[in-house]
Protein backbone atom coordinates (compact mmCIF):
# COMPACT_ATOMS: atom_id res chain seq x y z
CA UNK A 1 0.00 0.00 0.00
CA UNK A 2 1.71 3.03 -0.82
CA UNK A 3 1.32 6.19 1.03
CA UNK A 4 0.46 9.76 -0.04
CA UNK A 5 2.96 12.17 0.58
CA UNK A 6 1.90 15.69 1.75
CA UNK A 7 4.26 18.97 2.40
CA UNK A 8 3.99 20.68 5.81
CA UNK A 9 5.59 23.57 6.79
CA UNK A 10 6.99 24.40 9.98
CA UNK A 11 8.33 27.57 11.25
CA UNK A 12 11.91 27.51 12.81
CA UNK A 13 14.16 30.27 14.03
CA UNK A 14 16.75 31.87 11.23
CA UNK A 15 19.49 30.93 13.73
CA UNK A 16 18.25 27.34 13.37
CA UNK A 17 17.44 27.47 9.70
CA UNK A 18 21.15 28.82 9.27
CA UNK A 19 22.63 25.85 10.96
CA UNK A 20 20.78 23.37 9.18
CA UNK A 21 22.34 24.77 6.03
CA UNK A 22 25.58 23.82 7.35
CA UNK A 23 24.58 20.13 6.71
CA UNK A 24 22.86 20.13 3.28
CA UNK A 25 23.47 16.40 3.67
CA UNK A 26 20.93 15.34 6.37
CA UNK A 27 17.50 14.73 5.16
CA UNK A 28 15.62 17.40 7.76
CA UNK A 29 12.18 16.34 6.31
CA UNK A 30 12.96 12.59 7.55
CA UNK A 31 14.39 14.24 10.42
CA UNK A 32 11.44 15.74 11.00
CA UNK A 33 8.95 13.36 10.28
CA UNK A 34 10.71 10.58 12.39
CA UNK A 35 10.27 13.50 14.79
CA UNK A 36 6.80 14.01 14.65
CA UNK A 37 6.25 10.04 14.83
CA UNK A 38 7.83 9.82 18.34
CA UNK A 39 5.67 12.62 19.43
CA UNK A 40 2.60 11.10 18.41
CA UNK A 41 3.82 7.45 19.74
CA UNK A 42 4.48 9.32 23.34
CA UNK A 43 1.52 11.09 23.42
CA UNK A 44 -0.65 7.78 22.47
CA UNK A 45 1.02 5.96 24.82
CA UNK A 46 0.62 8.38 27.84
CA UNK A 47 -3.40 8.22 26.58
CA UNK A 48 -3.36 4.76 26.64
CA UNK A 49 -1.87 5.01 30.25
CA UNK A 50 -4.60 7.44 31.79
CA UNK A 51 -7.33 5.03 30.28
CA UNK A 52 -5.96 1.95 31.52
CA UNK A 53 -5.53 3.91 35.12
CA UNK A 54 -9.28 5.18 34.51
CA UNK A 55 -10.14 1.83 34.04
CA UNK A 56 -8.40 0.34 36.84
CA UNK A 57 -10.07 3.35 38.94
CA UNK A 58 -13.30 2.24 37.87
CA UNK A 59 -12.93 -1.37 38.32
CA UNK A 60 -14.75 -2.96 41.53
CA UNK A 61 -12.22 -5.11 41.67
CA UNK A 62 -9.17 -5.37 43.79
CA UNK A 63 -6.36 -6.39 42.14
CA UNK A 64 -2.76 -6.46 43.41
CA UNK A 65 -0.10 -7.82 41.09
CA UNK A 66 1.78 -8.49 44.27
CA UNK A 67 -0.74 -10.88 45.80
CA UNK A 68 -1.34 -12.39 42.17
CA UNK A 69 2.53 -13.17 41.64
CA UNK A 70 2.72 -14.86 45.14
CA UNK A 71 -0.63 -17.11 44.09
CA UNK A 72 1.01 -18.45 40.78
CA UNK A 73 4.54 -18.91 43.03
CA UNK A 74 2.77 -20.50 45.67
CA UNK A 75 1.41 -22.89 43.03
CA UNK A 76 4.46 -24.12 41.60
Amino acid sequence: MHMKNVNVTIIVPESLKRKMKKFREVNWSEVARRAFEEEIARIEKKIAAEEIDRLREESMVEWSGEREIRKWRDLS
